[in-house]
């Protein structure tokens, strides 16, 4: 296949998608709008599943680079009351599926896996548009333009690329997650990182639940969320750091001390995350020489699945491409069937959602007994 491949978005889907054309021989181009690679902090913790994101490293060639990044010990799990009571302590004994990476590390593993100029750094997309005939425009914020005949959008939840395709734009999901961390824990934080444990903390509540990751260099990054509309946080003012901590550790009243440290003992200033979906089910009509993977094609509530699915997705697409070299839309057509049925059941995902009566720590555990886990 002799068609160049241009992407958009260089995070885990699109990363993958470009190592595996690589492997095959198939030229490619990343574009990304961050500026380099240490633009900004790449996110936590990734549980790395053996049914769909080990699957994709496989296709890459990168379960080496993958075991050495492993993080020993990180899929310990605690469920903890509101009130500090201990009510499930599950050690990591090593034989899960489900190892955790920083998310950083993973995708510094396959950027290292390709060639230095297959990610054009500081290529904001300002729109796209059809040509006719398979081939697309991508405008940069900067008044530059690339023409290709084959466009895969990876470019996330606010996606340049979708409108070819889809009139779909994500919704608010009614859920905010206010992200918080601690560092050192070990010796400046130790009651807060006695209730995280090794692993991973789950304190559930209807509306208000508190979910912690123990990260390397002993770091907890806990994610707070609340069932609010939008309206309700535009109230409180994120760039007072302190007020914004008192405000949302109110919303915790009552809990454990060493739940609430987990807010207010929190050594950068609380970042707001609005949590946003597309329709379950998302999909749309071929249209030649375009395509989307991940969050720009199925982004839904967090579930655990989305990093996974995205660079399944990549895998996918790449092995179906390198599968039909001589003919794309054969390629694209694949991918698509495969790939629509798939997001459209991890959408339907079987965890409580925040504001059920069952999401309690109970509720939890009853849950997890239900799926054998």
């Amino acid at each position: 296949m002799d068609t160049p491949v241009t992407i958009i978005g260089a995070g885990l889907g699109g990363l993958t998608l470009a190592r595996v054309l690589h492997v095959h021989g198939i030229p490619v181009t990343v574009y990304e709008a961050e500026s380099s690679p240490s633009a900004r902090a790449q996110g936590g913790l990734l549980d790395i599943h053996d049914y769909n994101g080990q699957l994709a490293l496989k296709a890459a060639g990168l379960m080496d680079d993958f075991h050495a990044i492993v993080l020993e010990g990180r899929q310990a799990l605690r469920v903890l009351d509101r009130d500090g009571t201990v009510l499930l302590d599950q050690a990591d004994d090593g034989t899960g599926g489900r190892p955790e990476v920083q998310r950083g590390d993973l995708r510094q593993v396959l950027l290292d896996s390709l060639p230095a100029d297959a990610v054009r750094w500081g290529h904001k997309v300002s729109r796209t548009r059809a040509l006719g005939e398979g081939r697309h425009e991508v405008t940069f914020a900067d008044g530059r333009t690339v023409v290709t005949s084959l466009l895969v959008g990876a470019d996330g939840a606010w996606s340049r690329v979708r409108p070819l395709l889809s009139t779909a734009t994500p919704e608010y999901i009614g859920q905010s997650v206010v992200e918080t961390y601690l560092f050192d824990a070990g010796t400046r934080h130790p009651a807060a990182a006695k209730a995280v444990g090794g692993g991973m903390l789950m304190a559930p509540s209807p509306g208000r639940e508190i979910f912690a990751h123990r990260e390397k260099d002993d770091t907890l990054h806990a994610y707070v969320g609340l069932s609010e509309p939008q309206d309700w946080f535009a109230a409180i003012d994120f760039a007072d750091a302190a007020t914004a901590t008192a405000r949302i550790a109110q919303e915790f009243d009552g809990w454990a001390p060493e739940l609430t440290a987990l807010i207010t003992d929190s050594d950068v200033a609380p970042v707001l995350r609005p949590l946003y979906a597309l329709p379950t089910g998302h999909r749309w009509d071929r249209v030649p020489g375009v395509t989307l993977l991940g969050d720009a094609a199925h982004l839904t509530a967090p579930n655990g699945e989305g990093a996974n699915l995205a660079m399944l997705d990549g895998a996918e697409l790449g092995t179906s491409l390198a599968a039909h070299p001589d003919d794309i839309e054969t390629a694209l057509s694949e991918y698509e069937q495969a790939m629509f049925p798939r997001s459209a059941e991890s959408g339907t995902d079987e965890m409580l959602g925040i504001d059920s009566a069952d999401n309690t720590a109970h509720g939890l555990i009853n849950l997890f007994a239900e799926k054998g886990q």
